[in-house]
């Protein structure tokens, strides 16, 4: 067992170091990060200076920004399949089991792309914008930078089967949420680095409240959940009505973008099934989980470094899909 988790440590540690590589199998060698550097030199300054406004006004928005990246991507890659609203030909994702009542910052996305069309017409792409978005909100809540590759283009559709089937969901099991990972080429320490997105942001009661009442299904609340936590959390999600109440997924520093989350899930403190099942149903998971608690540079690094893979995965490019002039509808509409 010793040497399997030195072996495990091993590998922790050459990740580290490794430098963020932009030549991902599933993005290519078309994504950079100084693809608008000519065409559009002020594209990067324009996206952060509107999410700078933003998050200024509601420190929510950048995990919601955040959030909207990683259901863009999860579905048929970074194409911002999301933003697309229904129209004739067209089921918008966001009406999906995980987006409905959930997902938002559309308008922030829109007053980005009005600026850009502004400044540069018909060149940077929705599905960029979502990249940097997700930095600059990063970055603003106190987390990692990033050099964000760029030239992904704009899906010709969405797709509300692979939103409601490929996001991973808050009940999901622990394999479950590992397999959704996997198919779109990320691993294990993906799965627990991305899942510390849930440092900053809020999530529903009907997110959890299995947790609270009847987490296996004999009445029973979930055994993993501290019960004093558990007892505050019951204070506001009843066990009928109130499903949009909010609440913290790290009650800790709900707006800073740190170690927190992880230190909470080895308290039993996590929100989400999904969160806790992070320390308690897998021991590589587990050490990752103290490993980032106690060092909160190795998570910004990890963090990092699977953000910009997660933002390779399968992006158009070349003459494929299309550059929108608004993020909600296809050019041809």
């Amino acid at each position: 067992m010793a040497l399997s988790i030195s072996s495990f440590l091993m590998v922790l540690a050459a990740l580290a170091l490794s430098p963020l590589c932009f030549a991902f199998p599933f993005g290519g060698p078309f994504l950079y990060p100084q693809f608008y550097d000519h065409s559009c030199p002020k594209a990067q300054e324009i996206v952060k200076f509107i999410v700078a406004k933003a998050v200024a006004k509601e420190a929510r928005m950048a995990a919601s920004l955040l959030r909207l990246h990683f259901h863009d991507c999860f579905v048929k890659g970074c194409d911002a399949s999301i933003l697309l609203d229904s129209s004739g030909t067209i089921v918008s994702e966001k009406g999906s089991i995980p987006n409905r009542n959930s997902v938002r910052g559309f308008e922030v996305i829109d007053e980005i792309k009005s600026a850009l069309e502004k400044a540069c017409p018909h060149t940077v792409s929705c599905a960029d914008i979502l990249a940097l978005a997700a930095r600059d909100s990063t970055v603003l809540a106190g987390g990692p930078y990033w050099d964000v590759p760029l030239g992904r283009r704009d899906s010709l559709g969405a797709s509300i089967q692979g939103s409601n089937n490929n996001i991973p969901a808050p009940n999901n099991t622990f394999q479950t949420i590992l397999t959704k990972f996997k198919l779109k080429g990320l691993d294990l320490v993906d799965f627990v680095a991305l899942s510390g997105s849930h440092t900053i942001g809020l999530s529903r009661c009907t997110s959890f409240r299995q947790r609270l009442y009847n987490q296996t299904g004999k009445g029973f609340p979930d055994f993993t959940l501290d019960p004093a936590y558990a007892a505050h959390l019951r204070t506001r999600c009843p066990r009928s009505g109130g499903d949009q109440n909010l609440f913290p997924l790290d009650f800790v520093s709900p707006t800073k973008f740190d170690n927190s989350y992880f230190r909470n899930l080895m308290a039993k403190k996590g929100l989400l099934s999904s969160d806790e099942i992070l320390f308690t149903n897998n021991p590589a998971t587990m050490h990752l989980v103290e490993l980032y608690a106690a060092h909160n540079e190795l998570f910004f690094q990890h963090f990092a470094r699977s953000m910009v893979k997660m933002g390779n995965i399968t992006p158009l490019t070349g003459n494929k899909g299309e550059i929108r002039m608004n993020c909600r509808k296809l050019n041809h509409q």
